[in-house]
């Protein structure tokens, strides 16, 4: 986990929270594994709830998945915020992980990605993607999710000395709307049958 990194979901935490500080958030970090650093210091505190997850066992995972597509551990609608950083570019069907955090997430829940356009090759164990604002955009809007942020760091930043402007991280801030029962039901049953498929599709069924 570089510090710039760090940085930018701090920035999301100040931005996005700052007037949530005595509300008891739910508060996932998917990829939550750390490796040389993690968020959790800065959503650990209380009345939050923070859980770590990823698909290892180790040090700062809470929940371990044994699908990274079908997190049957994680009730729907239960989630206030989820953050991931540096984890979806290993996701090799990112877009079917969007369709659970769209699930898990309650009407009115946030979520924070942050994930490089740039950088060399680093397996963990694959490296599969790299983001741009219009590809983060798009994926949003995939999951149904409200787009609030979508932007990268395109230009290195003074603060930073070592390899931290090497990634150009990009970061996606999307709202799960609040809609009507029937709007609500129609986008559960709509979601929940694309990511049957797709699922079936991986599993080759």
């Amino acid at each position: 986990m570089h510090k710039s990194s760090l940085d930018k979901m701090l920035d999301f935490k100040g931005k996005y929270l700052k007037d949530r500080n005595e509300e008891p958030l739910l508060i996932l970090d998917l990829g939550s594994l750390d490796v040389n650093g993690s968020y959790r210091e800065y959503f650990d505190v209380s009345p939050w709830t923070y859980h770590g997850v990823d698909m290892t066992r180790g040090k700062n995972v809470d929940i371990v998945l044994n699908d990274p597509y079908d997190w049957e551990t994680v009730r729907s609608n239960s989630v206030d915020v989820l953050i991931s950083g540096q984890a979806f570019e290993h996701i090799e069907f990112f877009w079917i992980t969007m369709l659970e955090i769209e699930r898990v997430l309650r009407p009115g829940g946030l979520c924070c990605i942050i994930a490089p356009s740039g950088g060399s090759e680093h397996r963990f164990p694959v490296d599969c993607w790299r983001f741009y604002p219009d590809g983060f955009a798009a994926l949003g809007r995939f999951a149904g999710l409200e787009v609030v942020e979508a932007c990268t760091q395109w230009k290195p930043d003074s603060r930073y000395t070592d390899l931290c402007n090497s990634w150009r991280d990009s970061v996606l801030i999307c709202r799960k709307e609040a809609l009507p029962f029937f709007s609500a039901w129609r986008r559960r049953i709509l979601h929940g049958t694309l990511h049957k498929i797709s699922v079936m599709q991986l599993k080759g069924a």
